[in-house]
Parts: structure tokens; sequence; C-alpha cells
């Protein structure tokens, strides 16, 4: 048996592994051809292994023999092993880099910098408070070579409109036109009897009433307007037929009367504690502070030696209160730099008040030496600093009114004068300062 398996092998030294490793072939007694072949290509035949080492570089390591490579042998079989490592065949889109084992090749691997992302500009972004992106709004700085230093655009004003006609102001012609008719007005009331000056100020004290409680209602408020001019007028008229003793009377009767109508009404909307308010102003106001003039009209109805008290002591204050505001007007314009109370009327300045001080004094001298009851030099300077204090005090009293109505004027009867309510302001806090020092000094005596 021994026998025939020894002819077997000599019959075929070779063993096929297929297409991975071929066919081997083994060893026989001779020994002189390659002890392993491979096919598919050249080979040569390898040294014994108890030969010394040659240090030659196997041929499918060199890229530039003329010999062929074995992953080239190997790329004409399509299912080779080797072909998933060729660097000409795509291999999930991309292409294996080439690997150099020698170490010889010059080839680095490429390094650059990506380049810088681009972040999209954001429109319209509303800063409040704090940025809570981290980012600072900065200018832009500045080229040095076309830097230059910017004048701010000069203010210009535009030119003021003539002083006879102001924008917003008095109409000077048609002002002067319509005082000198009420001026002649009053004075031939006093010359011809107290009576007739009543009824100048009863008409005076119910207009400003009237207008006084129409412009209240245009600001939101619902006053009884009825029994706030009613009872404005009744205030004069009984301190002249009966004296200050009915005045507590007139007012207690005309705020009881304004408390029984809002208890009529529907309810709460009808805001019975500011409308019964608002309608109480105009009472205590112009009604109240009104009859003091009607109190000095009374001094003439005495008879006797105060038959021209009343009329020559209203008719001084009368004038030095006008004139107080006419030289006030003048100078403020001309000079005025200085407010008084800015956030009342930024138009009333000190100098304008000094400059009506000025007129105030000059009136009541003048108008005092031709007077059979003002006729001592010590009672027209008291007389003169009462009306200097008082007459501006009520001019800033009606303004801060009026700018609390959010309004220009109380009305438009008297043409360049406004309502009646803005031609006797002034008169209306000056006149109990007067009154009461008439009282004192008694200038009859």
């Amino acid at each position: 048996m021994s026998d025939d398996r020894d002819r077997r092998k000599d019959q075929d030294p070779t063993v096929d592994f297929g297409d991975e490793f071929g066919e081997v072939r083994f060893a026989s007694d001779d020994d002189s051809g390659p002890a392993i072949t491979f096919s598919g290509g050249e080979t040569e035949q390898l040294p014994h292994w108890t030969e010394p080492p040659t240090g030659e570089v196997p041929r499918f390591l060199k890229d530039q023999t003329g010999g062929t490579r074995r992953d080239e042998t190997r790329a004409s079989d399509p299912t080779s092993v080797w072909s998933a490592y060729r660097d000409d065949e795509p291999t999930g889109g991309s292409r294996r880099p080439r690997v150099d084992l020698t170490g010889s090749s010059t080839r680095r691997f490429e390094t650059t910098t990506p380049p810088p992302v681009q972040r999209p500009a954001r429109e319209g972004r509303i800063v409040i408070g704090t940025d809570p992106t981290g980012e600072t709004r900065r200018p832009a700085p500045r080229d040095p070579s076309t830097a230059q230093r910017r004048r701010p655009a000069q203010v210009t004003r535009a030119p003021r409109e003539p002083r006879a006609v102001q924008a917003g102001g008095r109409d000077l012609p048609t002002a002067t036109a319509v005082g000198a008719l009420l001026g002649a007005a009053f004075i031939a009331a006093t010359v011809w009897r107290p009576a007739a000056v009543m009824v100048i100020v009863l008409a005076a004290v119910g207009l400003a009433a009237f207008e006084f409680l129409q412009k209240a209602e245009s600001a939101g408020y619902k006053p009884a307007t009825v029994i706030g001019v009613v009872g404005t007028v009744a205030a004069p008229l009984a301190a002249y037929w009966i004296g200050d003793a009915a005045l507590p009377l007139v007012f207690a009767f005309a705020f009881m009367a304004t408390a029984i109508a809002f208890v009529g009404s529907d309810g709460l909307e009808s805001g019975p504690l500011p409308n019964t308010s608002i309608t109480m102003v105009p009472l205590i106001w112009i009604g109240l502070l009104g009859s003091y003039a009607a109190l000095m009209l009374r001094f003439s109805t005495y008879g006797g030696s105060y038959t021209n008290t009343g009329t020559d002591t209203l008719f001084i204050v009368v004038a030095g209160v006008i004139a107080h505001d006419i030289a006030g007007y003048f100078v403020g314009s001309a000079a005025g730099r200085t407010p008084l109370r800015e956030w009342i009327s930024p138009n009333k300045t000190i100098e304008g008040f000094l400059g009506g001080v000025i007129g105030t004094f000059v009136t009541v001298i003048v108008i005092g030496m031709r007077s059979d009851t003002w006729n001592d030099f010590s009672e027209w300077i008291l007389l003169a600093i009462v009306i200097s204090v008082f007459a501006p005090l009520g001019d800033l009293a009606e303004s801060m009114f009026k700018r609390n109505l959010n309004i220009k004027d109380f009305g438009s009867v008297l043409r360049g004068h406004g309502g009646a309510l803005d031609r006797f302001d002034s008169l209306l806090f000056t006149l109990p300062a007067v009154y009461y020092l008439t009282l004192v000094i008694q200038p009859w005596s």
C-alpha cells in the first residue's frame, strides 16, 4: 500500500487551493525547481532559505520597475480580494490613498485651513435692555485719512412775528379797542351811580362762571351748571343788598342744592363727589371773591362822607390791575428771560412782574392825586403794594387751572382778551385784599 501512495505522489505533486492561493506544489526529491509557484503571472525562483539575504526589495513594492505588479496582476480577476485596495477603483465614492511601505515617497498629506463660517446677518433685531446674544453694537472704525471733525448744524430760528399780532398771543389793535370800550363803560357807570357798576359786576361774574363750567364739562366733568351760575351771581348781589353776613347763607344753600341734584341721579356713574366739587369752584373763586367788589360799592350807599368811597376805591383797584397787566406784558415781551413759574406759564417772567409793579405804582399815585378818598402818599404806597402782590397771584392761579384743563382761554367773548374770566382773573384775588386794607386804614377819615 505504501508503494501505491508513493506512486500517486509521483504522478500528481500539486494541490489546487482555488483562486485564493492557487496551486501548491509539494516538494519532491528533485528540488531544483521553484518550491512555490503562483498562477497567472511570471515569478522568479525564490532563494532557498539556507542562502544569505540579498537585501533586494520585492518587485511588487517597486514603482519604477517594468515588471508586472502583484496588485496589477490581481486586477484582472474581479473576484480578487486585492481589488478592494486598488487606488484606481472607487470604494464608497472615494479613492483610497496609495500607501508607500518603503518610506521613499515624498508625498505628504495636505493640511488646509477650512474657510470661516459666515453667519447670516440679522435683520430687524430689536434690542430691549441688554443684548441676549452677547454681541455689542460698535460703530465702524473711522478712516483716519478721511475723518474730519464735524460741527453740529446751526439751529436757525424762524423770524418772530411783529409784536402787534403775536401767534397765539394778543391782537393788540383789537385788544386795545375792546379795553378802551370797557374802560369807558366802567368810568361812565362809576360817575353815574354805584348800582350801574353793580350791573357790570354781576354780568362779569355770571359770564365767568358760565365759561368755567362749560370748559369743565368739555374736560369730562358733569357739573350742575345752572346751580353754579345762579349761586355765583347771587353772592355779590346778596353782599351788595345785605352785606357780608349774607354770604355764608348763599354758599350753604348752593352746596345743598348741588348735593341734592346728584342725590336724584341714577347712581355713582354720575360722579357726585368730583362733580359737586367742580361746581363749587366757581362759586368760591368767582362768586365769593367777586362779592368784595359789591362790598366796596356798598360803601357808597352809606351817604354823607362815604358817597364816593366805594366807587373811588374800586376804580383805583381796577386801574392798578390793568396797569400791572399791560406793563408786565410789554416789559416781559421785550426783556423777559426768567420764568416766574415755568410749569404754570413760561411766558410770565420775573422781568415782566417787575415791570408790572412799576406800572402799578405809577398808576395808583397818578389817580390818587386826583382822588378825594385816597389822598395820602402812604395810602398810595400800601394800595400799590397790595395790588402788585395779589394781581399776579390771581393771574397765575387762573393759568394753573387752564393748564390743568388743557385749554388756552376760558372763552372768546372779549376780542383780543379771551373770555371774561381771562380778563378779570387778576382782579378776583385783589378785591378781598384791598377791601380789608380799606377797613384797616380807613382813608375817608
